[in-house]
C-alpha cells in the first residue's frame, strides 16, 4: 500500500514510514535503506494521498500504479532517463488515456515513472486494497 510511502520535498527518492515521535517521523529510504528523521517543517506527502488529473474524476496514484503494473507485468518501466517529454507523454497516454494534458506536466510524468520504478525495485507490489 502507498499510504506508508512518503515523498519528502528537497530529498531525493521515496521513504517508508518507520515510526513517529514528537514533532518528527523516522523514515527509511527505499533506495538506500538508510534511516533518518523527517521533521514537521519538511514538506512530507504520502503517495496514498496523490491523484492524477484526468478529463473526468481524478485517479488515485495507487490505481495508476496498478494499471502500470499490469501493463509492465509487474516489472520496472523501461524508459531512458534521457527520454524526451514527448516519449513520457506517449507512455502515460498508453496507461491513462484520459489524463489532463494541460494540468499534468512532463515533470509530473517523469516523477510518476521514477516513483513507480522505486517502489517496484523496493519490492512493493500491492497498490490497491483487494
Amino acid at each position: 500500500m502507498l499510504k506508508d510511502v512518503l515523498s519528502i520535498s528537497g530529498k531525493p527518492g521515496l521513504y517508508k514510514l518507520v515510526s513517529q515521535a514528537k514533532g518528527m517521523l523516522v523514515v527509511e529510504s527505499l533506495v538506500t535503506g538508510k534511516r533518518m528523521p523527517a521533521y514537521a517543517h519538511d514538506k512530507i506527502i504520502s503517495l496514498g494521498d496523490i491523484s492524477i488529473y484526468t478529463e473526468g474524476e481524478d485517479r488515485p496514484l495507487s490505481e495508476v500504479f496498478e494499471t502500470i503494473k499490469e501493463k509492465e507485468s509487474g516489472k520496472a518501466i523501461e524508459i531512458s532517463k534521457s527520454a524526451s517529454a514527448e516519449e513520457y507523454r506517449k507512455y502515460v497516454e498508453s496507461v491513462i488515456p484520459d489524463y489532463d494534458r494541460e494540468r499534468v506536466y512532463p515533470n509530473d510524468i517523469k516523477r510518476i515513472v521514477d516513483w513507480y520504478n522505486i517502489v517496484i525495485n523496493a519490492g512493493i507490489t500491492e497498490f490497491v486494497e483487494k
